[in-house]
């Protein structure tokens, strides 16, 4: 695969050596990687080029994790972002989740866990340039109407239209495919990949209701 054609990865995190060994992991893995220690580090690797999925230390030094995942979602709506942190309490998942994640692993994790939430999440957060023409499939949710192409949320009345993060995407697709159907909590978690349910229980309540409040 050419260099370009691979997806590029931004690693952030403080700890020299953690940071060379996933570099290394990573790449072998296909990828290509930048690794930064900070937030600094990630705002100029970003402007410099920008990356599909940026593997994110919660407890970094200075400007921690969860300000710089806002930061990133507020940027690019489509860029894919894993939350990485030795903290294991829900309550930091589910605020993990909410700055705009797509997914999140405590340390310590292993590598091929690591791997297979990173393809999941490019696999659900593809580039803007990979994406297809708008077509104008569209289906009416509430006030507004979900976007099926440009997976946007468009304001019926207003005609804005509002760029969805992958996760929100999915579970207003997964909405969409399933009307006039009750879908419990387990199922949903199952399908949008989202496998390890104590982590993601109470993630996806908070998400729906924040969607409840778009349309």
């Amino acid at each position: 695969m050419a260099g370009e054609d691979r997806p590029h990865l931004i690693v952030v995190e403080d700890d020299a050596t953690q940071r060379r060994l996933l570099l290394q992991y990573l790449e072998k893995q296909g990828f290509r990687v930048s690794g930064v220690d900070g937030g600094s580090g990630l705002r100029r690797t970003i402007e410099r080029e920008e990356a599909a999925l940026v593997l994110l230390d919660v407890g970094l030094p200075g400007e921690d994790g969860l300000s710089l995942a806002r930061w990133l979602r507020g940027r690019d709506a489509h860029i894919g972002i894993v939350m990485v942190t030795a903290a294991g309490e829900t309550i930091d998942r589910v605020v993990g989740l909410e700055t705009g994640a797509d997914d999140y692993i405590a340390k310590p994790y292993e590598p091929r866990e690591l791997l297979a939430r990173v393809r999941s999440v490019l696999r659900r957060a593809p580039r803007a340039a990979a994406r297809p023409v708008n077509d104008g499939k569209r289906v009416r949710m509430g006030r507004c109407e979900l976007d099926l192409d440009s997976r946007a949320l468009v304001d019926t009345a207003s005609g804005e239209s509002e760029t969805l993060a992958a996760s929100e995407f999915d579970l207003l697709k997964l909405f969409a495919d399933n009307p006039n159907r009750a879908l419990e909590r387990n199922w949903m978690l199952e399908r949008i990949g989202h496998r390890d349910m104590q982590a993601f229980d109470r993630a996806i309540d908070l998400r729906i209701n924040r969607i409840r409040r778009k349309i």
